[in-house]
């Protein structure tokens, strides 16, 4: 059971577009508001435990995973272009429409091909090997599902403390500009490879 929780660990909490737009949410000023955002990655993570356990691991076929991959990477390309948009805007009430929020993660997390690289192997692999069942499935997706809010609520609490290292805006802006270029580099992945 141990091996469920450290491959879980080492695979929530790498970085990747969840947590990457928790750290920037906390670098730009959005803290703890944006904390419902990593509840809803954590929602995410707990449906898709859910339906991937009691439902088995085929219940994504390969084509609906192409799918998946390609939706998640238009999704994440949106996000991308906001950022991108927030980072040449001055204004702060314009900048407020890019802040994430619960729908943002539970929608982004959703369609996240890396959430089903962490889920898959462990309902169709580790779950039957500790011999986890009925309404243990539920009792781990649960305890599973809080380890993926922590992650990105840890980028989130690390984003907030590099904020107070005194970032001027014009770095900040292209803090922004960066982040959003590695989220389309995320997406053009997702889409075509």
């Amino acid at each position: 059971m141990l091996e469920i929780l450290i491959y879980a660990f080492g695979v929530m909490y790498s970085p990747g577009p969840a947590n990457m737009l928790a750290l920037f949410a906390g670098i730009n000023g959005q803290g703890w508001r944006a904390f419902l955002y990593c509840v809803g990655v954590g929602l995410a993570m707990l449906i898709l435990f859910l339906l991937i356990g009691y439902l088995g691991g085929d219940v994504i076929p390969m084509e609906y995973q192409s799918l998946i991959a390609l939706l998640g990477g238009l999704y994440i390309a949106y996000l991308g272009v906001k950022i991108l948009r927030a980072s040449f805007q001055q204004n702060e009430l314009k900048a407020k429409a890019t802040m994430v929020n619960f729908k943002t993660g539970l929608i982004l997390q959703l369609c996240n091909p890396k959430a089903l690289v962490a889920i898959v192997p462990i309902v169709t692999i580790q779950f039957s090997r500790a011999q986890i069942e009925g309404g243990q499935i539920a009792l781990w997706s649960l305890g599973l599902a809080a380890m993926a809010c922590g992650a990105p609520s840890t980028y989130l609490l690390a984003g907030s403390r590099l904020k107070k290292a005194a970032m001027n805006p014009k770095v900040m802006a292209w803090v922004n500009r960066i982040m959003a270029l590695l989220l389309f580099y995320v997406a053009y992945r997702f889409i075509f490879a």
